[in-house]
């Protein structure tokens, strides 16, 4: 099914939670909803789910209108983040709540849950309670209580952020497949850029009750529209300059002293106007054998000043005049470079990014 949102505004008090939210989510794709706490993520979820009532905007399921309808009534499976299972009830007579409110079959009610139950893979797990499962397979459950009843639309209220670090990445997996198993169009919150990106087919990234940007986790990362997508998403050097000149596709700035050309097809530049170029650390190279400048390079000059240890790799903070440039690099016992050396520096031409100052 489709869900789209015209124009919604939800008050609560004098806080404006979602300020004119417009978005539309295509049958059967995976589309999370990112962006911090108190963002409106998750406020828009429960309107598109009928727990609240928007003061202003429609919402439309399949083209239908759907703002009086109740909640019982719209078909959703919706998966909380606590999971929201009733603790002195079985694992099958959790995941049969909502059958039986439907009044089916008791056979069908059986037959049902029972493929719920192999679908998230807890077959023989009927007869336990809550307190006897572990909390991955809790959320399993509050899945398969989900998708039993054959919704509309699944939507998913960061239902894997109290899972530890690895029992997370694997249910990711298991969530993506089963969607796609499915079928079945899924509307997932998330604070988690890399759950997002894992995930998503497309992305919304929310600010303060608006949508900053839409669109697939690769043109989510790697042409972030503004400062605040590409800050949220992923770590990135923000370098402020000046419009020298515009071309069709090319925007010239004064970057780190050097006149340099970028690509641009997003927006409208003026001369003189102020900007901001990013790039993300992984895009920047730091060149240890004495290379050159080359036609994929801007290279430039500085100090290294510090370094933090990120996973793999060895971020380096290294000061070009007034600027410090976060650049990772993979880091041996030969490669190691100490604080206090000065570098090149190479900037990856087509990674470059520019944004409105």
């Amino acid at each position: 099914m489709s869900l789209s949102l015209h124009e919604i505004t939800k008050r609560f008090g004098d806080v404006v939670a979602l300020d004119n939210l417009s978005l539309d989510v295509r049958r059967g794709e995976f589309f999370t909803l990112l962006g911090p706490s108190g963002c409106g993520k998750s406020t828009t979820l429960k309107i598109i789910a009928g727990f609240y009532k928007p003061d202003r905007g429609k919402i439309y399921i399949d083209e239908e209108l759907v703002n009086n309808v109740p909640p019982y009534e719209r078909n959703l499976g919706y998966v909380f983040q606590n999971y929201a299972l009733f603790p002195h009830m079985s694992v099958f007579e959790n995941v049969a709540y909502g059958l039986k409110a439907k009044k089916l079959p008791r056979d069908e009610i059986r037959r049902r849950v029972k493929e719920a139950l192999e679908l998230v893979g807890l077959e023989g797990f009927e007869d336990r309670r809550p307190d006897q499962l572990s909390g991955g397979q809790q959320q399993r459950v509050a899945l398969a209580r989900a998708i039993v009843i054959n919704p509309k639309i699944l939507l998913l209220d960061e239902p894997l952020s109290n899972l530890d670090a690895k029992l997370r990445l694997y249910m990711r997996t298991e969530l993506k497949k089963i969607q796609r198993e499915l079928k079945i169009t899924a509307i997932y919150v998330t604070h988690d850029q890399d759950e997002a990106r894992t995930l998503s087919d497309r992305i919304a990234v929310m600010k303060s009750g608006k949508i900053e940007q839409v669109g697939s986790p690769h043109e989510i990362f790697y042409n972030p529209r503004t400062r605040y997508v590409a800050d949220f998403v992923g770590f990135s050097n923000f370098i402020e300059s000046i419009v020298k000149d515009v071309k069709r596709d090319r925007v010239v700035i004064d970057l780190l002293g050097r006149p340099t050309e970028i690509m641009s097809d997003n927006e409208e530049f003026k001369l003189g106007e102020k900007v901001i170029v990013t790039i993300r650390p992984e895009f920047v190279k730091i060149l240890t054998g004495g290379e050159a400048a080359t036609d994929s390079l801007y290279v430039f000059e500085g100090i290294v000043e510090g370094k933090n240890y990120i996973g793999s790799v060895v971020r380096y903070q290294i000061r070009i005049g007034n600027t410090v440039i976060m650049a990772d690099h993979i880091e041996t016992p030969r490669t190691a470079i100490e604080i206090g050396r000065r570098v090149k520096i190479g900037f990856e031409k087509e990674m470059l990014r520019i944004l409105k100052g």
